[in-house]
């Protein structure tokens, strides 16, 4: 496997963070989400916003060479 090219970059990591549910509860997509080498943070109220955010990162990112 190659050092240059991992299988799983930094550049493609995220830190999901989900507010605790009363136990019972539904799960409930409310929580926080950040890129871990831009610091790009959003608030997320649904799966959808989680996977939105996510995509436009990975979207915005440069390619690497």
């Amino acid at each position: 496997m190659s050092q240059l090219h991992p299988t799983l970059p930094t550049t493609r990591a995220f830190v999901v963070q989900l507010r605790a549910q009363p136990p019972g509860a539904p799960l409930a997509w409310d929580g926080r989400v950040e890129h871990v080498v831009s610091g790009q943070v959003t608030h997320l109220h649904s799966l959808a916003d989680l996977a939105a955010f996510i995509s436009r990162v990975l979207t915005d990112m440069p390619t690497p060479s």
